[in-house]
């Protein structure tokens, strides 16, 4: 009867997570489109605007790995339900923000609560289902994240024009707090560590200011006091694994780096292909908007794309990488957004709308062969004891990849055209800071193919 019960519970427990997978990325790529009626309401320059993705980003990239070894200690399901609600409040706190500070910081506090739900998805659906289903899992959740992400733009352009921006953030509220009661309600098993251990709290703030001062220094170079933040994130990161080292119970156990190439190189390759390819929507939402003149349902349409391709191809991606070695799948989807990126390039004013969709095409194809084996050689590689630091580990390269993405974007626009607004005057200069941009990830994704490729091939546990 008890293993009745657990199949029950996984088969709920799978639909909970793709609900989770599917609305969360949804509602919050959603908030691309919206950001140039965002910025006309609040007066906000291009530089502000973009700080609506990236404060989310930021504490997202702050909370996950800490949550994630809370999630290991005291429960997986009960930091998914907590965070939830989180979402549910902060989202609320969005839809009435009298102003971009207001805005943003709410955005701060929705970040955490997202870094609760991601940290630790990933890690309750791989507790949940045998090894050799896996990949096939983990291919329909992040099927569910692109399905999100391809109904995002139009959903976001619908809402933002009939309605409001400020209902996407309704929107929101109503989902989290569904997610979370049937979280709650039909899930009675919770997963945590058979052991008791402590929380690293030093090693947490370290870790806070590390990233925190790399992030946001970066985004602000190449301003002086920028150098000075960005050089003190770095040495925050230095002294921060110094200490995990000698910890009893370090928040990230960094043996997991040291010894597991596998692992390691695996999220090196996440990161980079989250760095090289997160603020694509955000550059084309604002080009097809105020360059092309598209209203947000229409630039929406376009940018619909991307995501349904990665969609396609990410659960077959996943089912070939319970097969095949995860590593190579990686590089081939890698190789595939290269070329992508490559012809994203030449964008400029005159780009025919066919050739941008054939760009979409091609790095969805890309990110779908990716991204499912990439995230099945992560979580096969490690013990079961440490699923929830993977976990956490695997939506925190993620998380940095996109704030780093967010941030080169940033720096070129700012490079161009400074504080000023998104006009007629100085969309030329814009297109160039786009351009730039493009170059930077093409570069990028090409490290990111040999960084998939190494290390050696998953499929035995690694315990440490």
């Amino acid at each position: 009867m008890e293993s009745k019960n657990n199949k029950v519970n996984s088969q709920v427990l799978l639909i909970i997570s793709v609900v989770a997978s599917f609305f969360n990325p949804m509602m919050g790529a959603a908030v691309n489109i919206a950001l140039p009626k965002i910025s006309s309401e609040f007066n906000l320059n291009a530089v502000s605007l973009s700080w609506i993705a990236m404060a989310f980003l930021l504490a997202s990239a702050i909370a996950l790995v800490p949550f994630g070894k809370i999630a290991d200690i005291y429960g997986r399901k009960k930091i998914f339900i907590i965070g939830n609600l989180i979402v549910a409040i902060a989202s609320f706190f969005c839809a009435v923000s009298f102003s971009g500070s207001t805005l943003i910081a709410s955005r701060v506090l929705q970040g955490i609560g997202s870094a609760m739900v991601f940290g630790t998805t990933m890690a309750i659906v791989t507790s949940a289902f045998p090894t050799q289903k896996r990949g096939r899992i983990i291919g329909i959740n992040v099927t569910a994240v692109y399905l999100g992400l391809s109904i995002a733009p139009l959903l976001g352009g619908y809402l933002t024009q009939a309605v409001g921006w400020r209902s996407i953030f309704y929107l929101m509220v109503l989902v989290a707090l569904m997610t979370a009661i049937l979280m709650f309600v039909f899930v009675k098993r919770e997963w945590k560590s058979d052991f008791k251990e402590g929380f690293d709290l030093k090693g947490s703030i370290i870790y806070g200011f590390s990233i925190t001062g790399l992030i946001y220094g970066f985004s602000k170079l190449p301003d002086l006091n920028a150098v000075v933040i960005t050089a003190f994130g770095a040495i925050c990161f230095v002294f921060f694994i110094k200490t995990e080292l000698k910890v009893k119970f370090p928040v990230v156990n960094i043996h997991l780096f040291r010894n597991n190439p596998t692992f390691a190189f695996s999220n090196l390759a996440a990161m980079i292909n989250y760095a090289a390819t997160f603020a694509i929507s955000f550059l084309l939402s604002l080009f097809l908007q105020y360059t092309k003149g598209f209203s947000p349902r229409s630039a929406g349409m376009i940018l619909i794309t991307q995501p349904i391709v990665m969609a396609l191809f990410a659960s077959v991606s996943g089912r070939l990488s319970d097969k095949y070695d995860p590593r190579i799948l990686s590089s081939i989807g890698m190789s595939v957004i290269v070329i992508g990126l490559a012809f994203l390039i030449f964008l400029s004013p005159a780009t025919p709308i066919l050739y941008i969709i054939f760009c979409l095409i091609i790095v969805g194809i890309g990110f779908g062969i990716f991204s499912s084996p990439n995230t099945n050689a992560i979580m096969s590689s490690v013990d079961n004891t440490y699923l929830g630091i993977a976990s956490a580990t695997v939506s925190t390269m993620r998380t940095i990849g996109q704030m780093f993405s967010m941030g080169i974007a940033a720096l070129s626009i700012h490079a161009f055209i400074g504080e000023a607004k998104i006009s007629h005057s100085n969309i030329g200069l814009f297109v160039n800071s786009t351009q730039i941009v493009f170059i930077v990830f093409t570069l990028l994704c090409i490290v990111g193919v040999f960084a998939s490729l190494a290390g050696r091939k998953t499929g035995k546990l690694i315990k440490i």
